[in-house]
């Protein structure tokens, strides 16, 4: 406790500090960070503190350069103080041992889709895959789930879709979630369409909600994934959120069609440094189903070690906050999916409980769930997710010194023959059509399977040199 109060006091100066007395004060706060996540850190791979560390930095860096260009304002970026560190580290640490006792292990946050519905159709988009139709969670359903994950002690969830911001039901919208639970902060990925000044407005009257907006490159490979104007669209959301002192972010998907803007730092520069983005979020596109035409579009084992060596020179030597799903593995102790203890979990909009956004597959049904009494506690006891949650400790945690390679943490994507053998139970359903597709085709599992080979080939040697062997 009172190391986190600290941390707390020490950012608390560093943001609202004058700009003469801030170097004086930033290299103190770095140091102890450092000592915390590195020095101190003996139960950890020396290489993986300092990822972390890196990714503090970027993270302090990117918040204090748009609140000095006034694109966060100060009443917000108190509100934020507030959440994330006086409550979601101090207070719930308060309880852990107690909660531990009562819950056993539970997740850090949780991934929900409360709705499938949106106003573009996006090529690949996980939300859109198979036949058209929106479903959307009854609201006393998203409120009890919110319920749940804050007597756990979850302070941070992350909204998905469909299209967040065209939630609704019995007049109730996602703002009545955040308005009552103004205690969590909200990571909402949106395509910004909707966010209008007025939207912007009560974004930062709430103060607990920073939008991730999806673009895929420039205007032209924006607009013709999501639809002519979209781009434009984004900019001007952009806009709005600055003008009102909102810090958001963007969400990229990596493909075939992009993958050289994503190695020109013009692209990250450009959204960082002009348009005044705080955080990115970058995935890789994941192939769904037997479709060749989504599969060709998958970038290589080769390209994604060029944009693993991409996102290491921009959050160290640009101290851009990014992460990247896959290849930011070393920082997160690998896969964080299966409610693991500093993971998530994913509900989409049907209430099916997956172990991620990229595990098209589930066992339990939050709606199904509460009709019988029971709660999302029971979902992480499934054997399909203690499977994933023994995976993951033989992989790293219970020998992180020794740790398997990070730079494949995903059970699915990175190991998927062993998926389909050891955590694959025979109970699982699929989510759609797409999903069912994968789990019967042989040239789906061969596919896989050689990126796999491959990827163990690049990677392995990067692991135990740079990582294992640096010790």
């Amino acid at each position: 406790m009172i190391k986190e109060s600290l941390y707390g006091y020490l950012i608390e100066k560093v943001i609202f500090s004058k700009k003469i007395l801030r170097p004086l004060i930033l290299p103190s706060f770095y140091k102890k960070m450092h000592q915390f996540l590195v020095d101190d850190a003996k139960s950890n791979l020396k290489k993986c503190g300092e990822k972390r560390y890196q990714y503090g930095v970027a993270m302090v860096e990117c918040a204090l350069r748009n609140i000095d260009k006034g694109y966060i304002s100060k009443e917000v970026a108190k509100k934020i103080l507030d959440t994330v560190v006086k409550t979601m580290v101090e207070e719930a640490n308060i309880s852990r041992e107690e909660r531990e006792k009562k819950y056993g292990e539970v997740p850090s946050f949780i991934v929900l889709s409360p709705t499938s519905n949106c106003n573009l159709r996006c090529t690949g988009c996980y939300a859109s895959i198979g036949d058209i139709k929106f479903n959307t969670l009854p609201y006393e359903v998203v409120d009890k789930i919110l319920q749940e994950c804050h007597d756990w002690g979850i302070r941070f969830i992350t909204i998905s879709g469909g299209e967040p911001f065209l939630y609704q039901d019995k007049g109730k919208t996602l703002f009545d979630i955040w308005k009552k639970y103004n205690d969590m902060y909200f990571l909402v990925y949106t395509n910004s369409t909707f966010i209008s000044p007025e939207i912007a407005k009560k974004l930062a009257e709430l103060g607990n909600v920073t939008p991730g907006i999806s673009v895929e490159g420039w205007e032209k490979e924006t607009d013709e994934r999501r639809g002519k104007g979209v781009f434009q669209k984004i900019l001007t959301a952009f806009k709005n959120l600055r003008e009102a002192g909102v810090p958001f972010g963007i969400s990229v998907t990596a493909t075939k069609k992009n993958i050289d803007i994503l190695l020109d730092d013009k692209f990250y520069d450009f959204f960082f440094l002009e348009q005044g983005v705080t955080h990115m979020w970058q995935f890789q596109l994941m192939p769904i189903g037997k479709g060749k035409e989504c599969i060709n579009l998958t970038i290589t084992p080769q390209e994604r070690i060029k944009l693993y060596r991409k996102w290491e020179e921009l959050l160290d030597k640009k101290k851009y906050l990014i992460a990247d799903f896959w290849n930011s593995g070393a920082i997160v102790d690998g896969c964080i999916a299966y409610g693991r203890s500093k993971g998530h979990l994913y509900i989409n909009w049907d209430g099916n409980i997956q172990p991620c956004a990229f595990v098209p597959y589930y066992v339990d049904n939050i709606i199904d769930l509460y009709k019988n009494g029971k709660t999302l506690w029971h979902a992480l006891h499934s054997d399909f997710f203690k499977r994933g949650r023994e995976w993951q400790k033989k992989y790293i945690l219970s020998h992180p010194l020794t740790s398997d390679n990070l730079l494949m943490p995903c059970s699915i994507r990175d190991h998927y023959d062993n998926w389909r053998k050891n955590i694959a139970t025979k109970d699982i359903k699929p989510e759609n059509k797409a999903a069912e597709e994968a789990l019967k085709s042989p040239e789906y599992k061969a596919y896989l399977d050689e990126f796999d080979k491959e990827l163990e080939k690049l990677t392995a040697p990067i692991w135990k040199k740079e990582y294992i062997n640096s010790e």
